[in-house]
């Protein structure tokens, strides 16, 4: 797919204008993690033979070792007694856990899944993560598209909360999130319902934020606000201690003092 708007960049490199010939060799160290397992699937490759193509063919991996390599992955995800298998004999939470096992099998360097528990019945979806970010090689990094944000603030040491587009919010998985559309999204309870309208000008949340003041109508109003730093502390994250900086794309709050952690 090529950007609409913006540029993306991947260890300093420019991959938004990159041919593909110069991509080519840097594929197997960035993977995806679809949505809709089963519409990635081959309906006529078994489970072994998924993850044995991606390291052939991405890999590099002579057959031989791609076929070990691919079993010992499946294993690892409780899939060994379920290799030789084809999509449509497996459970969404079997064909999900395929589509981990091509990906996890290269060892990248970083995963992007989207709505990784997309249609899997809640005792499942804990179990998917598990083998997700459980099994990511040592050093690499991944990022969770997900609306669930009770998902979010389990396994996530950064969340980034959007609307509209935009990043307005990004803070620490163990920090409480401060601008009224995240609290919206995080804390649905704690607030009044929103109306949904977007602002054309200035902050698209205009419509429905309580934190309008005189002092900042004006602004809010006129020109889109930008992320600006809230807090800059250490905080304990799942017993690492990680830098807590939090920013927020909000005029009110960027220029008083609020609580950051929850």
């Amino acid at each position: 797919e090529q950007p609409t708007l913006g540029e993306v960049y991947i260890d300093g490199m420019p991959w938004h204008s990159m041919s593909e010939r110069r991509r080519r060799p840097h594929r197997v160290n960035f993977q995806y993690v679809p949505q809709d397992a089963m519409g990635a699937l081959d309906p006529q490759q078994s489970a072994i033979e998924h993850v044995v193509e991606t390291l052939c063919v991405l890999g590099g991996y002579p057959r031989d070792e791609a076929q070990a390599r691919a079993l010992e992955m499946l294993k690892r995800l409780g899939l060994a007694a379920r290799s030789h298998a084809l999509p449509r004999e497996m459970s969404g939470g079997e064909q999900r856990r395929v589509t981990l096992a091509r990906v996890l099998a290269l060892e990248p360097r970083l995963v992007v899944a989207d709505e990784p528990t997309s249609g899997l019945d809640p005792d499942r979806r804990e179990s998917v993560l598990k083998d997700l970010v459980g099994n990511l090689p040592k050093g690499s990094a991944c990022i969770i598209v997900t609306h669930d944000m009770s998902e979010a603030r389990q396994w996530c040491h950064r969340i980034f909360a959007m609307l509209d587009g935009r990043v307005i919010e990004e803070f620490g998985g163990r920090q409480k999130p401060q601008h009224p559309y995240a609290r919206v999204l995080f804390e649905p309870w704690e607030g009044s319902p929103i109306s949904g309208v977007l602002a054309e000008t200035g902050c698209p949340f205009r419509p429905d934020c309580p934190l309008i003041e005189d002092d900042f109508s004006r602004r809010c109003e006129s020109v889109t606000p930008k992320l600006a730093t809230l807090c800059n502390d250490k905080v304990q994250e799942d017993g690492n201690i990680g830098v807590g900086e939090h920013r927020v794309a909000c005029y009110a709050l960027t220029q008083r003092e609020v609580p950051s952690a929850g």
